[in-house]
C-alpha cells in the first residue's frame, strides 16, 4: 500500500480558492473532491493519504478533519490556524477536541506568500512553532529556496519539533539551476528534526516540456540529503495535473526511486509517512 503524503480538496461552491488566477492555473478553477481523487489513488495503489490546507481561514481545517472521520482513505489532516495569535495553545487544543480532531496530524501556512523572508523567525510565530510541538504536531514548510535558510534557523530552534519540507522547497527546475538550493536543502537536512517530501516536481518543471530526466538532479539531491527513512511520497493532487495525471507522477516518483532497496522504497511510499504523522 502506498501512502500519499500530500494532496488537496477543495469545492468551489463552499469556498473560493483566491490562489487560483490567471490563466495558467485556469484549470484548477473548479471542485476537486474526495469522489475524484478515490478510483485515480485506488488505481495507482494508494490506500491512504494526507490532505493538506490550501487556504488560510479558520473555517477549512474543521471541514477537513470531519472529512478524514467519514472516510478511511484520508489517514491525516495538515490543517491552518493563526500560529500568531495569543490564544494558540488553546486553538489547536480545540481543533483536537473537534470531530475527527485525532486525524489533526500537522499544521501549515503559507509561508511561500509571505513577503519576510525570515516571517518563521518572528516572536510570536516562534511563539506558535512551540506550542505546535507541544501538541505533538508536525508543522509543514510550504516555502521558495530564498526562504530556506530562515527554516534551517527555525528547525535548529525548535528540536523537538519535525519540520516537514514540502515539494523539496520548490527547486527551480525550469531553470536547470540547483545552487543556492541545493546547498540549504542539505543545510535543512543535516538536522535530525527534518523531513522531506517528495512532491511537486513536475509543477517546478516546464508542464509542457518536462522529463524525467529534467527531475533527477532534484531528487538525487534529497535523497542523498534526507535519505529515503527521511523522504515521503507526495502527489501534490491535483495541482499535479497541471502537468501529470495523477497515476504519472506516481510512476515518476517510482522511477525516481528506482535504485533503492526494496526496504528504502517502502520508506519513501509508506513508512517514512505513517511515522512522521502516526498514520
Amino acid at each position: 500500500m502506498i501512502v500519499d503524503a500530500h494532496h488537496h480538496l477543495w469545492d468551489l461552491s463552499v469556498r473560493d480558492q483566491d490562489w487560483i488566477t490567471g490563466p495558467g492555473l485556469a484549470p484548477l478553477r473548479r471542485d476537486f473532491t474526495l469522489g475524484d481523487l478515490r478510483p485515480e489513488a485506488h488505481a495507482a495503489g494508494v490506500g491512504r493519504t494526507v490532505l493538506v490546507q490550501t487556504v488560510t481561514v479558520p473555517e477549512e481545517t474543521p471541514e477537513f478533519l470531519a472529512l478524514a472521520d467519514r472516510h478511511e482513505l484520508i489517514g491525516g489532516v495538515v490543517g491552518w490556524t493563526d500560529l500568531t495569535r495569543p490564544g494558540i495553545v488553546g486553538e489547536l487544543a480545540r481543533l483536537r477536541a473537534l470531530p475527527g480532531g485525532r486525524h489533526l496530524k500537522g499544521i501549515r501556512h503559507q509561508v511561500q506568500a509571505e513577503p519576510d523572508p525570515e516571517w518563521l523567525l518572528r516572536p510570536d510565530v516562534r511563539r506558535g512553532l512551540a506550542a505546535v510541538a507541544d501538541a505533538g504536531l508536525v508543522y509543514d514548510l510550504v516555502v521558495r529556496p530564498h526562504q530556506l535558510p530562515a527554516c534551517v534557523r527555525a528547525a535548529a530552534e525548535h528540536p523537538g519539533l519535525t519540520f516537514v519540507l514540502d515539494h523539496l522547497g520548490k527547486p527551480p527546475i525550469a531553470s536547470g539551476a540547483t545552487e543556492p538550493w541545493a546547498g540549504a536543502v542539505r543545510a535543512l537536512a543535516a538536522l535530525p528534526n527534518t523531513v522531506c517530501k517528495l512532491s511537486g516536481l513536475v509543477t517546478e518543471a516546464d508542464p509542457a516540456s518536462w522529463t524525467v530526466r529534467d527531475l533527477r538532479p532534484y531528487a538525487d539531491v534529497v535523497l542523498d540529503a534526507f535519505g529515503p527513512h527521511r523522504l515521503m511520497f507526495g502527489s501534490d493532487w491535483p495541482v499535479c495535473t497541471l502537468a501529470a495525471s495523477y497515476g504519472e507522477v506516481v510512476a515518476v516518483a517510482a522511477g525516481l526511486t528506482a535504485g533503492l532497496s526494496e526496504p528504502e522504497r517502502a520508506a519513501v511510499f509508506r513508512t517514512t509517512a505513517a511515522r512522521v504523522y502516526g498514520l
